[in-house]
């Protein structure tokens, strides 16, 4: 694999503060990270994008959803691992969790949170040319254009790790093998 691990004393000098930024906050150096690394823009800018759409006005589980989404869409084990964990934590129903996993899962179990699933598939389906329908669909759930336009802004972050993950074979993490 063309891809190793980097550390921050191996890494291009302008990955080396974001990977000890992102060790300091998780406790460990995921291998996505380490491997990602190799591109100091893709690393900040894949930080940088991810705690803007982190910030923005879905709420906490719409966001896993949009993630969930897009990994199991890109299939990137990596991500689908990462993102049962953080569901995990916000004591998401398990049956969401597990529906989220099957890229294939037809409905989910929360109407509204199925909203988000839909319109993400729709959006990146059509690559942005929703129908008004679509749309009027994923406002009918007590979402926002504010909102469409954010899930628009979740998907680039995320194909970003999903398309750097696969490329660089991350593989998953033990701290996240429980969630793999």
């Amino acid at each position: 694999m063309p891809f190793p691990d980097l550390t921050p004393e191996t890494a291009p000098p302008g990955s080396r503060r974001a990977m000890e930024a992102v060790t300091e906050r998780l406790g460990y150096r995921p291998a996505a990270v380490a491997r990602l690394a190799a591109s100091p823009h893709a690393l900040d800018g894949f930080l940088k994008i991810s705690a803007i759409f982190e910030s923005c006005s879905l709420d906490p589980l719409s966001r896993e959803v949009l993630i969930m989404t897009v990994a199991t869409r890109n299939d990137c084990h990596v991500c689908v691992a990462m993102h049962t964990a953080k569901l995990t934590s916000l004591d998401a129903d398990p049956a969401l969790i597990a529906a989220l996993r099957s890229p294939g899962s037809p409905v989910l179990p929360d109407e509204r949170l199925d909203a988000v699933r839909r319109f993400t598939l729709e959006v990146i389906a059509s690559a942005g040319a929703v129908d008004d329908a679509a749309l009027r669909g994923f406002l009918a759930y007590g979402y926002s254009e504010r909102n469409a336009l954010d899930v628009v802004l979740g998907i680039g972050a995320y194909t970003l790790s999903t398309l750097a993950n696969r490329l660089t074979g991350a593989p998953v993490d033990a701290q996240l093998a429980a969630h793999a």
